[in-house]
């Protein structure tokens, strides 16, 4: 049976651990102003609890795109390449400790960190849309802003609400950030999720927690499919959108996923070199006469190539034929058929070398980051679950990171936590 759905006063009271949940997970927030009591409707840090469900979007696609650079069209090219896509570690760590923090306060609910990372990866790939790349305090750098919401381009007219402090732009809206919510959404569910005094919509951790308080605003229940479905097209009122974010959901939860550093900045691409030259134009051999040659009397035909090539088969060939029209006719085919024979073998040569080069160079980085990785990955874990089971105790979280990286196979100190 499921859980019930909690009235407004029992909301508010649920919400109030927000902060000290967060706190387990990150041993660094304090919140600010204290704590809430059951008749505050605000969280510790200021942040005000949506208690109905919040209609207006939390962001906006033009017909045809789905997300920031991704069209009606790719979704099947992104599901297909969610594992070897990756997941920033700053972004998965956010992603899970929303989950975390919204179903402990919010019992009904049932939110999975999957949906919130599949709505991550299409409004920015992560936070890393743009060529952005997140620090290791999970901001995105340079910025993520979406296109001027104008009413161009099919585009939504949404003239400026936020005085361009989010989104930097004083005439129209922008979405911004690596959860793309529009300034007008973000006063409404921003929240400092890291504590570190901030409410940042470019920061992933504040973000995915935004995030997490829009879906469950309401009373729709996020363990079925029918409530996921109403909760993402209230976030962007696309069915294109909402299909493919249930199904990189999906795809999440079956394991497709990898968590990567912060500073990659998505999928691995590789193109030929600039250098690369089509084969068949390698420099040939110059065009030469043959010698002198008489009837019945063999004269080499003096035919050459420079620098690649010998016009001497041709040369004989003409010469031995006899006459000034045989040498001339071997030395010139000598020549070009030579000349041109080991220029293109040139270029073959060198093009292999460098593919090979290329190759070899991305399965060296490969295999380093997906070591690079594992340990991330570990020490994301170790981290979670010390902070869970000895919250707030520094000293005790660092014997249990020491003794759960242990058991992962990698070797730290207490120092190191």
């Amino acid at each position: 049976m499921s859980a019930p759905r909690f009235g407004k006063i029992q909301k508010v009271t649920a919400l109030v651990p927000l902060a000290l949940l967060s706190t387990a997970w990150t041993a660094n927030l304090a919140g600010v102003g204290g704590l809430a009591s059951a008749s505050d409707t605000n969280l510790p840090d200021g942040t005000q609890i949506p208690i109905e469900a919040l209609e207006d979007p939390a962001s906006y696609t033009a017909p045809g795109q789905v997300g920031l650079g991704i069209s009606a069209g790719d979704g099947a090219q992104i599901v297909a390449t969610a594992s070897t896509n990756g997941i920033p570690t700053a972004a998965l760590a956010a992603y899970q400790r929303a989950e975390q923090v919204i179903n402990d306060a919010d019992q009904a609910c049932h939110i999975d960190w999957a949906l919130i990372a599949a709505i991550g990866r299409v409004e920015s790939d992560h936070g890393r849309y743009g060529g952005n790349t997140l620090d290791t305090k999970g901001v995105s750098h340079p910025g993520i802003y979406g296109p001027a919401l104008d009413g161009t381009n099919n585009t939504q007219a949404v003239p400026d609400t936020d005085g361009g402090l989010y989104d930097n732009d004083k005439v129209w809206d922008r979405a911004v950030g690596a959860m793309q919510f529009i300034p007008s959404t973000w006063r409404k569910v921003g929240v400092d999720a890291d504590g570190d005094g901030k409410r940042n919509p470019q920061d992933i951790d504040d973000a995915a927690l935004a995030t997490a308080v829009y879906l469950c605003s309401g009373t729709d229940d996020l363990g079925t499919e029918g409530g996921r479905r109403t909760s993402v097209f209230r976030y962007n009122h696309s069915q294109d959108y909402v299909d493919l974010v249930l199904k990189i959901r999906d795809a999440y939860l079956a394991g497709n996923y990898t968590a990567v550093p912060n500073y990659i900045t998505s999928a691995y691409t590789f193109s030929p070199p600039s250098s690369w030259t089509p084969a068949g134009s390698g420099g040939g051999g110059r065009i030469h006469t043959g010698g002198t040659g008489k009837t019945g009397t063999y004269t080499p035909g003096g035919g050459s190539s420079t620098p690649a090539g010998s016009g001497s088969t041709g040369g004989t060939s003409g010469g031995t034929t006899g006459g000034t029209t045989g040498g001339t006719t071997g030395g010139t085919t000598g020549g070009t058929t030579g000349g041109v024979t080991k220029g293109t073998t040139d270029v073959i040569t060198k093009t292999t070398d460098t593919v090979k080069d290329v190759i070899d160079s991305t399965t060296k980085t490969v295999t380093d980051i997906t070591k690079t990785a594992g340990y991330i990955l570990a020490d994301t874990t170790c981290r979670t679950q010390a902070s869970l089971n000895t919250p707030l105790n520094n000293t005790d979280n660092a014997t249990y990171w020491v003794t759960c990286m242990a058991k992962a196979g990698y070797t730290v100190s207490a120092g190191s936590y």
